[in-house]
């Protein structure tokens, strides 16, 4: 992409009236952003949906100036701008109407075809959060998915430190520019997250920290993934508003239950009440929703004839060779094992080409 065309793009994408829909629509009908900044008042006045207020805010030079200076800013710093008709931009995002003509982003990101999944929750996790979390993290290691979080406090920062731990990619949305960081603790974890996935916005880099950019940090991670996943929420909170943002792009959304009387779980109990989100308790129901294909995996493992198992899989398989296929909860009473130790165990199994997950939640051998 040209400078030129770029600082066309950065001035349009810095104007408040404009918005995202509505500069894709004038990109498409004059072919480019400079030719769009190249028109006259009687071309814009032409387009159907581009009032007078929206005209004299592309005609107002001070977006150009403005502009200029984040162009020098982004060469300063050497951080990545990608513009949405670019190949690089983030397939899932680009599905998205409202998806940002620019996204800015440094570190060490890699996402092309790639699993995404998006994990989200309160500021206020409780211990109980903080390990699930950390176990489905670490369950779904052997499929690679890049975790996307928030960077906030409780249970995105817990996602972001587990990605980090079983070495997966993590990229964390920001609700400001690249050149801070909300909230400051959250500095110590930067050059961590850097070296293996990195951050993402589109706010510039003059934008201040307010609450009402948490709505636009919430749709890039919701549309950069295939899944969201909502740990902990009370009735109302930002994780809800992802998950409604998720739902709205059509993405599969999951919530871990709780107890009705949980003031953290009340938000994930309603999400799974009004159908918006689909009830986990292990990451082998993640697997089991999305449809992961993990053929890939099994040839990588290469199946061999005899395999090391612990005593608990060899328990797992003979019971299964017993019984020929078994529901979850029926395997894990004849195990004596609860459903959430033997789910991660399956999985393991599963990748190892010795058992095959079934409609129902049953599994058999192979």
């Amino acid at each position: 992409m040209k400078d030129t065309e770029l600082l066309h793009l950065l001035a349009l994408h810095r104007m408040n009236n404009v918005g995202h829909i509505n500069a894709k629509k004038l990109i498409s009908h004059f072919g480019s952003a400079t030719a769009l900044f190249e028109a006259s008042r009687k071309d814009l006045s032409q387009i159907s949906g581009i009032g007078a207020k929206r005209i004299q805010e592309i005609l107002d030079p001070s977006y150009l100036k403005e502009a200029e200076s984040e162009l020098k800013f982004i060469s300063d710093e050497k951080f990545l701008v990608t513009d949405y008709k670019d190949p690089k931009y983030p397939s899932r995002l680009k599905q998205c109407i409202d998806s940002p003509i620019l996204l800015f982003s440094r570190g060490n990101i890699d996402i092309q075809n790639k699993r995404i999944i998006s994990i989200v929750g309160t500021r206020k996790i409780t211990s109980h959060g903080i390990a699930f979390c950390e176990e489905l993290v670490e369950n779904l290691s052997p499929l690679d998915p890049v975790i996307v979080s928030g960077l906030a406090y409780g249970a995105d920062i817990t996602a972001h430190k587990a990605a980090l731990k079983y070495n997966l990619q993590t990229i964390a949305c920001l609700a400001h520019g690249l050149n801070q960081i909300y909230p400051k603790v959250h500095y110590k974890y930067v050059k961590d997250i850097e070296k293996n996935g990195g951050f993402m916005t589109d706010f510039c880099s003059d934008a201040n920290f307010i609450p009402k950019n948490f709505l636009s940090r919430n749709r890039l991670v919701a549309g950069l993934s295939e899944a969201t996943i909502v740990i902990e929420s009370a009735e109302k909170g930002g994780s809800l508003v992802t998950a409604d943002i998720a739902h709205s792009y059509n993405r599969e959304v999951f919530a871990v239950p709780g107890r009705p009387q949980d003031k953290l779980s009340s938000g994930c109990n309603m999400l799974i009440k009004q159908q918006k989100a689909q009830l986990i308790s292990s990451a082998a129901d993640v697997v089991y929703f999305l449809n992961w294909d993990i053929d890939k995996e099994k040839q990588n493992k290469q199946t061999q004839l005899f395999v090391d198992l612990s005593p608990q899989e060899q328990q797992i398989v003979e019971k299964l060779g017993s019984l020929g296929k078994a529901e979850l909860d029926v395997l894990a009473l004849s195990c004596e094992l609860p459903t959430s130790k033997l789910a991660p165990i399956l999985l393991n199994l599963e990748l190892n080409g010795l058992v095959r997950p079934l409609p129902g939640k049953q599994y058999e051998i192979i």
